[in-house]
């Protein structure tokens, strides 16, 4: 990473109190373009127009915040890019969150959802509907912080908004994990919370666990994982204040930021549902609606 020093540069002058790497703005700038190319071609070819608003959408605003955090490497004492870099990364991974409650809504319809204490509808309505209003109070604190740095006015005000919606964030992945692990626990166990006829659809029964289900299991996992890493890092963070050591410290923001949005968007490329969640394996044997949580969220988006 770029000296503190080089060429004089000042870094209690800079927003950053730091100069940011160019280097690792390429890197990562170049990385967040392939995956979320790769995800918006597939989602085109594969018709499955929910990944853009989601996925692709997480992608395009680390693309922004990325490219302003590379334009803070040579304007460093420029407000301006440091305000945008640090709404588009903190917003950026909200949307993700919502491509992983709908495709582990899927899931538990493919399963059968009477191993759920929520119908695979209600995960996608609930939890991405906690997570808009995440995205919500994050964007106004971000907003309100935007407006005072730019007016040279103190920023903490806006500040604890974005703290606060990262928390709700948080909580919010916290109870989704409960959830998923009750499910599993209970769909492993037989142990259903609702009782149905002969006659059920097929998401009501108990559908087989396969191959390319446990891969998407693990990967959405993995993905809630690293999304959940990066929550809590920015949560203390931002509690730390704009000019705690935390948010002085790039190589923090790198790893545990960027770096673990890089690793989900990729998992996803590599453990796409298109190819686990979709596939003629993973669909169940019993005769029943075909409708998916992902049609019900796109014709929302449609409406």
């Amino acid at each position: 990473m770029a000296s503190l020093s080089d060429r004089g540069f000042i870094p209690q002058l800079s927003p950053y109190h730091y100069l940011p790497s160019k280097a690792a703005g390429f890197a990562i700038i170049v990385l967040f373009v392939l995956s979320t190319l790769a995800h918006a071609g597939v989602a085109l070819y594969r018709r499955l127009w929910w990944i853009l608003p989601t996925i692709v959408l997480c992608g395009i605003l680390e693309i922004l915040g990325w490219a302003a955090r590379l334009w803070s490497s040579y304007e460093p004492y420029e407000i301006t890019p440091f305000t945008v870099q640090i709404t588009a990364t903190v917003l950026g991974p909200t949307p993700f969150l919502a491509a992983v409650f709908i495709m582990f809504g899927e899931v538990i319809k493919q399963l059968g959802s009477a191993y759920s204490r929520l119908t695979p509808k209600y995960y996608a309505i609930i939890f991405c509907s906690c997570d808009v209003v995440s995205l919500l109070i994050q964007g106004a604190g971000g907003g309100i912080a935007s407006s005072a740095a730019n007016g040279n006015r103190d920023p903490t005000v806006g500040g604890n908004i974005m703290l606060a919606g990262i928390i709700f964030q948080l909580l919010v992945i916290f109870v989704f994990v409960l959830c998923c692990i009750e499910y599993f626990v209970r769909y492993f166990s037989s142990r259903p919370l609702r009782v149905y006829d002969h006659g059920s659809t097929m998401d009501t029964q108990r559908n087989e666990f396969t191959t390319d289900l446990k891969i998407m299991v693990s990967g959405l996992a993995f993905t809630t994982l690293v999304l959940f890493i990066r929550a809590i890092y920015r949560t203390i963070e931002l509690a730390d204040g704009w000019t705690g050591r935390i948010i002085r410290t790039e190589i923090y923001f790198i790893v545990l930021d960027a770096i673990m949005i890089v690793v989900g968007m990729y998992t996803m490329n590599i453990v796409h549902p298109g190819r686990f969640l979709y596939s003629p394996s993973t669909a169940p044997k019993q005769s029943g609606s075909s409708e998916t949580v992902a049609d019900n969220f796109q014709m929302n988006l449609i409406k």
